[in-house]
C-alpha cells in the first residue's frame, strides 16, 4: 500500500492538472462580450418629423371625406399635392 499511495498520488495530480489546464484554455479561448456599437445598432432609425404643409393637410381630408384607404388613399394624395404644387 505504501507504495501504490505515491503512484496513485502523482496521478491524481497530473489527472487534475490536465483537467484544469483544458478549463483555462478554453475559458481564455473564449471572448468577452462585445458592447454595442455603430455596426450593431439596430439600421433603421427613426426619421425626424417634418411640417406637413397646408396642401398635404387638404389633400388628407379630402382623402378622409372619400373615405379612402390603402393604395387607393395614397394615389390621391399623391395626384392632389401635384396638382395644388402646380396651382402654386
Amino acid at each position: 500500500m505504501t507504495k501504490d499511495f505515491p503512484r496513485a498520488a502523482a496521478t491524481a495530480v497530473a489527472f487534475s492538472l490536465m483537467l484544469a489546464g483544458s478549463d483555462y484554455a478554453h475559458n481564455a479561448a473564449t471572448p468577452a462580450p462585445a458592447t454595442p456599437t455603430a455596426k450593431t445598432a439596430p439600421a433603421k432609425m427613426a426619421k425626424p418629423k417634418t411640417e406637413r404643409t397646408a396642401a398635404s393637410l387638404e389633400c388628407s381630408k379630402q382623402a378622409d371625406a372619400k373615405g379612402l384607404h390603402g393604395k387607393e388613399r395614397k394615389k390621391f394624395r399623391s395626384e392632389c399635392k401635384a396638382g395644388a404644387a402646380k396651382a402654386n
